[in-house]
């Protein structure tokens, strides 16, 4: 299995504590979010690890990985930072992407692993809960997930107009199964590169809006369910109340940390 982790954004939104690093190396209880990463991949055998890097790669380069860069990181968003990795997508191997800006337990990825569809997308069932402790409105920030029978996805990154609409969140952890990799490529290479979807031009194209595109043409796109046992670590104040919650021994009641 090949692994791509997406770390090319410039996290302003974490800003001090991305004035001098690349958001994936902002440190939670002493380690930075990227070693903890790597720590839950290497222990499940996933050692062909490339890192898209964009601001401070420069950064990146220390960490001893395959580290690619996307030159355009201030004007383009994760699914063309994706594909400047295209080289690192091997034709019947499985591939993994991870954004770089998440954690997770290894029962996280193992539920992962364990799906088999076409592609297998990690889905937090219990989103509120972890929702409810970084807003006061849940649903204001959440996006769309609905499944149908046999919980393949058959909606996601949409805005929800009420609870009912969102059956889990995506996190963003995709497994793309080996023999359909050639066709993750091919898909991406034709789309029309003058249409709006969502709002966004082709280079700022949401992971969600790519992923919804895969849907629409048939693909099996099949949830990996968890209930909690991840973080995302997107702005000063997520940062700060995880902290908080260590102090206090209730981050415990939504991820383990590995030591």
């Amino acid at each position: 299995m090949r692994v791509i982790i997406l770390a090319a954004g410039q996290g302003t939104r974490l800003r001090p504590y991305t004035d001098e690093r690349p958001k994936c190396l902002v440190q939670l209880q002493g380690r930075p979010l990227l070693h903890r990463q790597l720590q839950v991949l290497r222990a499940k055998g996933l050692n062909e690890i490339t890192l898209i890097g964009g601001y401070r790669a420069d950064c990146l380069q220390a960490e001893g990985l395959d580290v690619l860069v996307n030159p355009r990181f201030a004007e383009t968003n994760m699914v063309s930072t994706l594909f400047c990795a295209q080289e690192r997508m091997v034709d019947g191997e499985d591939l993994l992407i991870a954004y770089g800006d998440i954690i997770y337990q290894t029962s996280v990825l193992e539920s992962l692993l364990a799906t088999d569809a076409p592609l297998a997308i990690s889905i937090d069932r219990e989103w509120r809960r972890f929702w409810q402790i970084r807003m006061e409105n849940p649903l204001a920030d959440a996006e769309t997930l609905k499944l149908n029978s046999d919980n393949c996805i058959t909606e996601v990154g949409k805005k929800p107009k009420d609870y009912s609409e969102v059956q889990g969140q995506y996190m963003g952890l995709i497994k793309v199964r080996g023999d359909h990799v050639a066709a993750f490529r091919e898909a991406w290479h034709k789309m029309d590169r003058t249409v709006l979807r969502d709002g966004k031009d082709f280079d700022n194209m949401y992971m969600t809006t790519f992923l919804q595109s895969l849907i629409d043409s048939g693909w099996t796109a099949r949830a990996a369910f968890t209930d909690n046992g991840w973080l995302e670590v997107d702005t000063v104040e997520d940062l700060d109340q995880y902290h908080e919650m260590l102090r206090t021994g209730q981050l415990d009641t939504f991820i383990r940390l590995e030591d």
